[in-house]
């Protein structure tokens, strides 16, 4: 299947290191070779980046590992297809519009007899399971928030949804609206929450390593969640089958209960 990657941060951040890890299981250590996508959300904007090409050897790719953007919060996929051709309108991260503000969703999992979008005000462009739940998703938050809810209702809202749509298959996610990121783990999803004292860091997937202490400042935080960690020498936490945890500024909320 798919793999996610996502990060939070209590001050603007750049992704290269664990984007230089990430893409390559497009295709080089991981058969992930269908397309990729990034988004980061820059105050009230969203910067994307697609390709239906392998990310491990995309020229766009290139150019965002190559361009340090500094952001909040960034949700990046790589996709292997089970359902949809490979093509950009296939190609995750999907962005939609509720509230005033973008909404960025990536999926890893496979979804059979989702319900029906009959009088949704949100369709898929694509073919894919992936975008149709999403759909479905943000008409239920409209039908169910007619106005923004704060975060705590946000997160129990999306819970029962997010509870609902998994009985369909295996539905891990992430979710941004550049506020808070949403992290739901149905199998596979860990995350790591980097802050003082910061330490050195070695990607699993090419000999790179980072020592965070020299490029960042003590009141830092930023957490990282991936399908699969992304790091061989740091204690990541595995989320429990179920779970949807909510990131604010680096920190990781649970529902509560």
């Amino acid at each position: 299947m798919c793999q996610l990657l996502g990060m939070s941060c209590n001050v603007p951040t750049d992704i290269v290191f664990s984007f230089e890890g990430f893409r390559q299981r497009g295709g080089l250590t991981d058969e992930h070779a269908d397309g990729w996508g990034i988004a980061f959300f820059e105050e009230h904007g969203c910067r994307m980046f697609l390709d239906y090409q392998a990310s491990a050897t995309s020229p766009v790719a290139d150019l965002v590992r190559n361009y340090p953007i500094k952001s909040r919060n960034v949700i990046a996929h790589i996709r292997k297809a089970t359902q949809g051709v490979t093509s950009l309108a296939n190609t995750h991260p999907f962005q939609r519009e509720l509230w005033g503000r973008y909404w960025i969703f990536a999926h890893n999992g496979n979804l059979n007899g989702l319900p029906p979008l009959t009088g949704s005000r949100f369709l898929p462009v694509g073919n894919t399971d992936s975008e149709h739940a999403f759909c479905w998703l943000m008409n239920m938050l409209a039908v169910e928030c007619p106005e923004a809810p704060g975060a705590a209702e946000l997160h129990s809202v999306l819970g029962e949804f997010a509870r609902y749509l998994s009985q369909f298959g295996t539905f891990n996610f992430l979710l941004s609206d550049g506020h808070a990121l949403f992290a739901h783990c149905s199998t596979e999803l860990h995350y790591i929450v980097r802050k003082a004292p910061f330490s050195t860091a070695h990607l699993s997937d090419t000999d790179v390593q980072v020592d965070f202490a020299t490029v960042t400042l003590p009141s830092d935080q930023v957490a990282v969640i991936a399908t699969q960690p992304l790091t061989d020498n740091e204690a990541w936490q595995k989320m429990p089958a179920g779970e949807l945890l909510m990131f604010i500024d680096g920190h990781p909320r649970r529902l509560p209960g």
